[in-house]
């Protein structure tokens, strides 16, 4: 197999000795039969400025053809595969809808930068030049993270279908901002849970001032270390009372906050289906809620959502599953009663619940077997920070020992 080189654009004579008009070289090889026409696919490429120059590539090519490893480079484009990789990525199965959701998202940051540009004319510059970008707009580190993670997962799928050659995500180096230690210093006082005796209180107040069922809702949180999420899909029937225990085999999923458009799917993770023990104190309040909810249902027997749900509205729309908002909403409301840092959430509540079990000695192992967490950068850190606190609280209960010798 040999190729054909020639010069599209030379405007010279025909009869000319030598081009002067300074066209360059382009090559045509026959690369294999298209199985839809049986007509002969050809690949073409010019813009090379001597015979030696464009004889080295066209070898080059029908090596490669010889060996099996040729690829025929496509010319979709960045916007245009994505959407395709999108759609495959969603197909498996095996993905959360709330991950393919943050996919697009992902994707949708590129598209300033790639989108019209051909998958294959995407150097490893213009890749990096796209992150850089990014952390310009003034995107935080993680996020970036994510998109580059997806960026990498595209181009991979593009290597596998063999559309493209070279993979341009490989070496880039993620931007990040170096932080000061006043930054750093800063980060490390932000109170991301709530002490023992904070926690007290603010229950106190739950369940003095809250309302639509927020006591059992925030106290199960508190005494579980759950996620919201896992609490809004709870049913009764994951609740066994005889022996203490809640299972958690689902989570609330609704982007919109439409009440009555909620999906129910499986957890996070597969180390977030499990089962865990519940404090009497939590199961007897769950009783009392039962028993509330009976009520509400038989006042709405006609319209009520019969689904089985533990936290479930009780005037619109009864019998729905609390929405993560609402909870969210009353948690707030509820800090700023009882004088308490109102920027905290309900997810404020794990890392208070791993503080609480840290302090009274659990194992780190133990704790991320109960949230459901093979590993949690932000677990072990309140853990760490926790038990760090514990170590010095015995060096100074020490050193006042001995002062009292």
């Amino acid at each position: 197999m040999e190729g054909h080189f020639y010069k599209p654009n030379c405007k010279c004579p025909k009869d000319a000795k030598k081009c002067t008009c300074g066209a360059t070289w382009s090559y045509i090889i026959d690369i294999g039969i298209d199985p839809k026409t049986g007509k002969r696919k050809q690949q073409k490429k010019g813009g090379f400025k001597t015979k030696k120059d464009v004889t080295l590539a066209a070898a080059i090519v029908i090596q490669e053809l010889d060996q099996g490893t040729f690829v025929h480079e496509s010319d979709i484009t960045f916007e245009k595969f994505s959407e395709e990789w999108l759609v495959n990525y969603e197909n498996t199965g095996e993905v959360k809808e709330g991950s393919v959701r943050v996919r697009k998202y992902e994707i949708r940051r590129f598209l300033p930068y790639l989108a019209q540009i051909k998958l294959k004319d995407i150097t490893r510059k213009r890749y990096q030049d796209a992150l850089n970008s990014l952390k310009k707009k003034g995107l935080a580190k993680n996020t970036i993270d994510s998109t580059h993670i997806v960026g990498r997962m595209i181009f991979k799928s593009a290597i596998e279908y063999e559309i493209i050659k070279s993979d341009p995500t490989q070496y880039v180096a993620v931007p990040k901002t170096i932080k000061t230690i006043e930054e750093l210093e800063a980060e490390d006082e932000i109170v991301k849970y709530l002490e023992k005796e904070e926690l007290s209180i603010f229950l106190k107040t739950v369940k003095e001032k809250g309302k639509d069922g927020d006591y059992p809702t925030l106290l199960l949180l508190s005494y579980t270390g759950m996620r919201v999420g896992e609490l809004c899909a709870l049913k009764w029937k994951d609740i066994d009372f005889e022996e203490g225990t809640v299972s958690i085999t689902k989570t609330y999923y609704n982007p919109s906050n439409n009440v009555t458009k909620y999906k129910l799917l499986a957890p996070k993770t597969k180390a977030s289906k499990r089962k865990i023990s519940v404090d009497e104190v939590v199961l007897e309040e769950l009783k009392k809620h039962k028993a509330n909810q009976n009520i509400v249902h038989m006042k709405n027997r006609d319209t009520y959502h019969d689904k089985d749900f533990i936290f479930a509205r009780e005037h619109t729309f009864p019998g729905y599953p609390k929405i993560i908002k609402t909870v969210e909403s009353h948690m707030r409301h509820l800090l700023k009663l009882s004088g308490l840092n109102t920027h905290l959430t309900p997810h404020s509540l794990r890392h208070t619940h791993t503080s609480l079990l840290a302090e009274a000695g659990v194992s780190l192992q133990e704790i991320m077997e109960r949230l459901g967490h093979k590993d949690g950068k932000t677990t072990k850190w309140v853990y760490m920070h926790t038990t760090k606190t514990m170590k010095k609280k015995a060096s100074q209960k020490f050193s006042e020992l001995m002062k009292n010798l």
